[in-house]
């Protein structure tokens, strides 16, 4: 199982320009059900939309109506916050301090024993959990 990074996320929408042709092999050679996305993903999307939205509202309305997309085609499947990855994600703070966002997301994925999916593996490195770069 496998929890989308929102850069995973993000090359996936239909229409991304210059979508990695290795991400969206990657994505076609996993059955969906096996996707999950944390919730700190629907947080960091959520603002960056409503951002757009103020900036360049039609780019923002199109954004919006994807995401909205995207979250009903995970319902079931965004794992939340809980207190078990509360306590992970305080770990990986100590001794020395990562990003909240990435620690959340790392320890959400460590509670339900999956794999993080992201470009971006060393805002994960040194928090335990399983990485996957499907741009490698």
């Amino acid at each position: 199982m496998f929890v989308l990074d929102t850069n995973v996320l993000s090359e996936l929408r239909p229409g991304q320009p210059n979508a990695s042709p290795s991400v969206r092999a990657w994505a076609a050679s996993i059955p969906e059900s096996q996707f999950f996305l944390s919730a700190v993903t629907v947080l960091e999307h959520e603002k960056g939309i409503l951002q757009l939205e103020r900036k360049t509202p039609p780019a923002g309305a199109a954004l919006r109506a994807w995401f909205d997309a995207m979250r009903r085609a995970f319902e079931g499947r965004i794992l939340p916050f809980t207190e078990d990855a509360a306590i992970r994600c305080a770990r990986m703070h100590v001794p020395d301090p990562k990003s909240y966002r990435d620690s959340m997301i790392a320890a959400t994925a460590l509670a339900h024993g999956f794999t993080v999916v992201t470009r971006n593996v060393g805002d994960f490195a040194g928090t335990g959990v399983s990485l996957l770069n499907p741009w490698e």
